[in-house]
């Protein structure tokens, strides 16, 4: 294949990737304002960490909509940026859910149930357009990740409000919280470990 022909291809995958960014940029901007709103209004922890979810993978989108056009050493080090956004919200979420230990309220199951039923609508749409894009680099695989693990967080959010009408406790609510958290963790230190590994000679 000539050069020129290789040059077209490129540019066709990366105004490709670019208009996917765009897209799910947009939907987790929107998504954040509105379930960060519920859960304040919920008193859901669960909700404010899926919001922050939301807010984490909105910068990483922005991140990686910066970095589409440049070579493996930006993609990796836009990855390491990530895995630090999402660490940093995961001691947030640790931090505000201690709070309500120390201060409980039990949660609106109703408000909790259906804000985690359009965030896993929104979330569907995300990971069902960045699917075909996650093989195509570390860039584009850690920002299917997040969207990924954001399908897993929306479902635990409505584990969270069955819980709370059940036991009419703060207590499911509390521990889903604690446990996006964890998500947020383990999926920092993937992309990390992935940013790590595309920073190797041989990658580059």
């Amino acid at each position: 294949m000539s050069d020129c022909c290789k040059a077209d291809e490129l540019a066709k995958l990366r105004d490709s990737q670019s208009a996917t960014l765009k897209l799910v940029l947009a939907i987790n901007l929107a998504m954040f304002v509105a379930e960060f709103s519920a859960g304040i209004i919920a008193s859901s922890t669960s909700l404010l960490a899926d919001s922050l979810d939301m807010l984490g993978d909105a910068l990483v989108y922005g991140f990686s909509l910066f970095v589409v056009a440049k070579d493996n050493t930006w993609k990796a080090f836009s990855a390491f940026g990530k895995s630090g956004i999402m660490a940093g919200f995961a001691a947030f979420v640790m931090f505000e859910a201690l709070w309500k230990f120390i201060h409980p309220v039990t949660p609106s199951y109703e408000i909790i149930g259906v804000m985690g039923l359009v965030a896993l609508a929104a979330n569907s749409v995300c990971l069902y357009t960045l699917t075909r894009h996650r093989a195509e680099d570390v860039n584009m695989r850690s920002v299917w990740l997040c969207s990924r693990n954001d399908i897993i967080a929306n479902i635990s959010v409505l584990v969270a409000a069955t819980g709370v009408y059940l036991t009419n406790s703060y207590w499911p609510d509390l521990i889903i919280g604690v446990a996006i958290a964890g998500l947020f963790l383990r999926t920092a230190w993937t992309v990390y470990l992935d940013a790590l590994e595309s920073l190797k000679p041989e990658a580059i």
